[in-house]
């Protein structure tokens, strides 16, 4: 699991201000193609363990204003945590399978566009 980054670091003196998120939601995971998969294609999705970065720890603040959205219309307030967080969305959804759209698409190529070109690694979950 990773952490994002918070605007003060020396507030997190303690896990109680924080959230488990999932880091693509599950609702776009849904949307996207794993409300086909069998229930337990589905379970495991949802409780994913084999890659760190399918879980992050934010405020709940954060989890709250993120809610089921994707990058479209919902990026970290961050900016310097973006391209990390756009590349390991892609990596979770290339391990799992769920599609994007042609909205979704185009706004990790705006973010990507100023990342810089690294390679980002994947092991398929089926």
């Amino acid at each position: 699991m990773t952490t994002a980054p918070s605007p003060d670091p020396a507030a997190w003196t303690s896990t109680s201000g924080l959230d488990i998120d999932h880091l693509v939601p599950l609702a776009e995971a849904r949307d996207f193609g794993a409300l086909a998969w069998p229930p337990a294609e589905r379970e495991a999705y949802t409780n994913d363990q084999g890659d760190e970065r399918a879980f992050i720890a934010v405020s709940a603040a954060s989890n709250r204003s993120k809610a089921d959205q994707d990058p479209t219309t919902w990026l970290p307030p961050a900016t310097g945590y973006r391209c990390q967080y756009v590349t390991d969305g892609v990596a979770d959804k290339t391990r799992w399978g769920p599609s994007t759209d042609a909205g979704e698409e185009a706004a990790l190529s705006q973010v990507l566009s100023h990342c810089p070109n690294a390679p980002v690694t994947v092991t398929l979950a089926r």
